[in-house]
């Protein structure tokens, strides 16, 4: 079952440069992502240039009292790069969720739908919910709101792969392993599934220190129709 997840460490100020590759290790976008807090509600900005032009953009609140919740949650994306031109916006207080994307014709649309919305909503958190997730429970799930364009509720099942060691100049460091899978439920699940349109995992890794201190992170998987990797610096 879905479940929040316990704030162990909590999110303050941080400015990250980033860069998004290929498998291949090609380097195909860079960005920038910042952070601020204020009391309990900490908001995010992480946005990519591509190479080719395409461009992404997010911006998430959530809140860090006990459990971490999300607020809003704003994306849009738009170039080559990607299947569609798409832009979500998830108020996860009223459930309202509104999708405006091109379809195969390149004609606009909008659709817009109310979900109840579980408190352990994912969107735009993922990375700072990895770091808080133990290590040493076998699986944790939350939620995630899916725009497929239409908006849909699914799971995403973390489960910890280990460990694996890096260095950063003369500094030897632990990271930590992550594997993380989608779960569409219900008949479209099903369907997913046998014809092969299951999405595939994502991986994801992130040093770990008792202090909580984190020194890079790293995504890899199928990042809005991009196969790649994500690091943080």
């Amino acid at each position: 079952m879905p479940e929040s997840v316990a704030v162990r460490y909590r999110e303050g100020v941080s400015h990250g440069f980033l860069l998004l590759r290929t498998p291949d290790g090609k380097p195909i976008a860079d960005g920038e992502s910042t952070q601020v807090s204020q009391g309990d509600r900490v908001t995010t900005h992480m946005w990519f240039k591509f190479k080719d032009g395409s461009f992404y953009d997010q911006t998430t609140v959530f809140s860090q009292r006990g459990t971490f919740h999300l607020l809003r949650d704003h994306v849009l994306r738009e170039g080559p790069a990607f299947k569609r031109r798409l832009e979500t916006s998830i108020d996860a207080t009223s459930g309202e969720v509104t999708v405006r994307y091109t379809d195969d014709h390149n004609q606009e649309k909008v659709t817009s739908k109310r979900l109840e919305l579980p408190p352990d909503v994912a969107n735009g958190i993922l990375f700072t919910l990895l770091k808080n997730v133990q290590p040493d429970v076998p699986k944790t799930t939350v939620s995630y709101v899916a725009a497929t364009p239409k908006p849909r509720l699914v799971n995403l099942e973390i489960t910890p792969q280990g460990q694996k060691p890096f260095s950063i100049g003369s500094y030897n460091h632990k990271a930590l392993l992550y594997s993380v899978k989608v779960r569409i439920g219900g008949i479209a699940g099903a369907i997913a599934s046998l014809i092969g349109k299951q999405p595939p995992d994502t991986q994801a890794w992130g040093s770990d220190r008792a202090n909580g201190a984190r020194y890079s992170r790293r995504l890899a998987g199928q990042w809005g129709y991009v196969l790649c990797s994500f690091e943080r610096f």
